[in-house]
């Protein structure tokens, strides 16, 4: 079972990593990536660049409004995630226990990935993301 590790934090946890030095926090990550990939359940892992780049799609009118982001309101940013395939939930959460870079601020969400064999396999897009799929070699 594939599950995504989301990491969140608030912009005071993020302020206080301004002073943590980058090559210690390289190391720390690398090291806790090491782990995951040494016991085979490491799919995919991103960061993501500093929210004050991003942009926000909105699509509450007609045509959506695109506005520089983050969202205004944000008490929690999305920094990045971690996508593994292990046996379960809990595993995934034994997993996120140890994830370096935590503290007061920091949160992790853990939300498993549906595979493409718990949709309906007669509709035709399904069909058409197998084809897809298979011919990536992702499947």
């Amino acid at each position: 079972m594939k599950y995504m590790l989301i990491w969140r934090a608030t912009d005071e946890a993020l302020a206080g990593m301004a002073d943590v030095d980058f090559g210690k926090m390289l190391e720390t990550v690398g090291r806790f990536n090491d782990e995951l990939i040494r016991a085979g359940v490491l799919v995919a892992a991103e960061g993501l660049e500093d929210p004050s780049e991003s942009v926000v799609v909105d699509y509450s009118s007609e045509p959506p409004v695109v506005t520089d982001g983050p969202y205004g309101e944000t008490k929690e940013l999305f920094n990045g995630f971690y996508i593994l395939n292990v046996s379960s939930k809990e595993e995934a959460v034994e997993w996120a226990k140890r994830a370096p870079l935590t503290g007061p601020g920091f949160k992790t969400e853990i939300r498993r990935i549906p595979t493409i064999d718990e949709f309906p396999q007669d509709n035709e897009w399904i069909q058409k993301e197998r084809a897809w799929r298979e011919a990536t070699g992702q499947l």
